[in-house]
């Protein structure tokens, strides 16, 4: 495909568009309820900003948030960490969600591999089967602060647990059943669990992955946990038989006629744990309020995503992904949202577009190495469906490349609004975002979310425009963690986000913020490997790969390429002089699929004499990324630091040569 230059303007929004766009609702009533007059978007940002407590107040009162009790103040302090959001309210993020209720409205499409029939699900039904496994939950002894967990594909039943569990005050976490044995443990043994759910297996790609041995081991790991609620997804029952205090899932939901309790909790009260990719360790189990996520999910939603209650809105993803639990809060905006569980690409990569068809999806969201695939694939969604439905694609995991906006106007659709869109696990939202009312400039993200303080930092915490940085926010925001599970000290949490900038969030990512307000992501600053938009970390890979005896040690990286997609070279010391053959290649792969996670295979392994480390130990991977981006030796390291500065030569040749 032509090169686009990054920046050329694409898109700009009609008179119409712009005129139904919920931000401008918003923007209108402040004028008429408070006084503001906002004449466009980078005033309202600014604004918010600015004056965070009352922007973030003026949130509250649009949306209605519904407390029991009222709350004291909006924001504690400004410090970071610690600032905390309405303290005094106590809400509950379910009763949100179901105070959309319309009986025969549809709350969910859900299709996947192994079901391949779509099923229509309505408010009265999601309601009923929510009702009904929170009876089996409050039997079970569930009460608020418990953790229930799910090692469940992105499945209708998925949605249920998780509502049923929140309406308790009850703690959510989930791992997607394409996590390994380890994985899962790492994340679930760490919060303890009372109830896990699960399912015996899933399907990817036609062919079908059993998780019975899996789901025993787990259980085996977790002395805490009470009993297991198990839902016959590849089979029958008959799996099931051998776990242990099982409950099936049509029995867990049998009951009729209940009444949905909601058990309203502070503000600033756990709603789910999400887990960090794990790069320097465990994962880290992040902590989330039901009150920062129920009022940035409703901004993000219905502001920048622009959901409206006729919209249906669909993200690929997992449980394992926090877009997973962004795509579920699209249902506080009252609109349709649709799961999928399966391989996007699989009979072939016409496979989603034809879910858009058939669903009459709005908003379709996917990650930008699913749309640099089907640029390459050389097909046109346009001349096969019809996308007339489709007002917006969003994308996430990385950045996606000029070319693949492109390529959605040329072969998609010509009217749309593409919102390349930037946040992570930490905040389980987005922070730099699109909104309908703004153009759309080739490479670029629209616009920095509103409440959001988001600023380009130097090495030494001067902002920048125009020049990449680290993304920094230098106010508070709701979304951010409350805490690490098991945390006591909040050191960790402290050394993952404050250490570079006291008082200051660091974020991880490289940014370039422009002068018209728009932004361009460079990719994790740190050494996590992102591939389709799910990230792991590089301990999770090392525990599979040392499982290899002929392998000594290693060290992997994630190098991003030009068209969206990433080289993931594995370097490996072989044991006892030994040689890297064809069979050990398989087994190292094997390990990474079956214990990690299949989209985290290296594209190629690679033996190598020794591997950089500090004096203390610690693996060098991100001078050795910076270093095979091309960034010159005496920039990255320092040799003082290394016990064997001089395997760091061997890299430098690798990256003249082979990249």
């Amino acid at each position: 495909m032509k090169q686009v230059q990054e920046g050329t303007l694409l898109w700009k929004p009609t008179k119409e568009r712009i005129d139904q766009a919920n931000i401008i609702t918003y923007m209108n009533w402040l004028n008429e309820n408070k006084g503001f007059s906002m004449p466009d978007y980078t005033s309202l940002w600014e604004w918010s900003v600015q004056h965070i407590e009352e922007f973030w107040e003026t949130i509250w009162e649009y949306f209605h948030i519904q407390s029991s009790t009222p709350y004291h103040h909006v924001l504690s302090s400004h410090d970071m960490p610690g600032a905390k959001w309405f303290e005094g309210a106590s809400i509950n993020y379910a009763k949100h969600i179901f105070r959309n209720y319309k009986k025969d409205k549809t709350a969910i499409i859900h299709t996947s591999e192994v079901r391949p029939n779509r099923d229509e699900v309505t408010w009265e039904k999601l309601y009923e089967d929510t009702a009904a496994l929170q009876q089996t939950l409050i039997n079970l002894g569930v009460k608020q602060g418990d953790r229930v967990v799910g090692y469940i594909p992105n499945i209708y039943e998925s949605i249920v647990s998780l509502l049923a569990t929140v309406s308790l005050g009850a703690v959510w976490s989930s791992a997607s059943p394409d996590f390994g044995k380890q994985s899962v443990i790492d994340r679930f043994k760490q919060i303890e669990p009372k109830v896990m759910i699960t399912v015996d297996g899933y399907r990817y790609g036609g062919k079908e992955y059993n998780r019975m041995d899996v789901v025993k081991e787990v259980q085996a790991e977790l002395p805490t946990l009470k009993a297991t609620i198990a839902i016959p997804y590849l089979h029958t029952t008959e799996p099931f038989s051998n776990l242990l205090s099982v409950t099936l899932w049509n029995d867990a939901t049998h009951y009729t006629g209940q009444e949905l309790i909601y058990h309203d909790v502070e503000f600033n009260d756990p709603l789910w744990i999400l887990f960090s990719s794990g790069t320097t360790g465990k994962p880290k189990p992040i902590v989330h309020s039901q009150g920062g996520i129920l009022i940035e999910h409703l901004k993000a939603l219905t502001f920048h995503t622009d959901l409206h209650e006729e919209d249906r809105f669909f993200w690929f993803t997992t449980t394992g992904w926090m877009m997973w639990n962004y795509l579920v809060s699209g249902l506080l905006t009252g609109s349709t949202i649709i799961l999928y569980d399966g391989n996007p690409t699989y009979p072939d990569k016409r496979m989603l577009w034809k879910l858009a068809e058939e669903t009459k999806m709005t908003i379709f969201g996917t990650s930008a190495s699913y749309i640099t695939a089907c640029m390459k694939e050389g097909f046109s969604p346009l001349e096969e469906f019809d996308l007339s439905h489709l007002k917006t694609i969003s994308s996430t995991g990385s950045p996606l490349p000029p070319e693949g906006f492109k390529w959605c106007y040329d072969h998609v659709k010509e009217d749309l609004s593409i919102a390349s869109i930037s946040g992570g696990t930490d905040v389980c939202t987005a922070f730099i975002l699109g909104v309908p009312i703004l153009p759309v400039y080739a490479g670029e993200l629209q616009c920095l979310g509103l409440g959001a303080k988001i600023e380009s930092f130097d090495d030494d915490g001067n902002p920048k425009i125009n020049e990449v940085g680290e993304l920094v926010l230098t106010e508070p925001f709701p979304a951010m963690p409350i805490y690490f599970w098991n945390d006591e000290d909040g050191s960790r949490m402290h050394h993952s986000y404050f250490d570079m900038y006291p008082g200051i969030w660091r974020h991880g990512d490289y940014i370039k913020i422009t002068e018209r307000g728009t932004c361009i992501i460079y990719g994790r600053s740190d050494a996590t490997i992102n591939r389709g938009g799910i990230r792991i970390g590089t301990s999770e890979i090392y525990r599979a790969v040392d499982q290899i005896k002929e392998i000594k040690d290693s060290l992997i990286v994630d190098i991003p390429l030009e068209n969206g997609d990433s080289l993931v070279p594995l370097f490996v010391i072989m044991a006892d002089h030994q040689q890297l053959t064809e069979e050990i290649i398989d087994a190292i792969k094997y390990q990474i699929r079956t214990q990690c996670s299949p989209r985290h295979v290296p594209t190629e392994v690679i033996p190598v004499q020794d591997i950089p480390k500090t004096l203390n130990g610690k693996k060098l991977e991100i001078p050795v990324k910076k270093i095979l981006m091309g960034q010159p030796l005496e920039k990255v390291a320092n040799k003082g630091s290394l016990s064997n500065p001089e395997s760091l030569v061997y890299f430098v040749r690798f990256a003249k040569e082979r990249l």
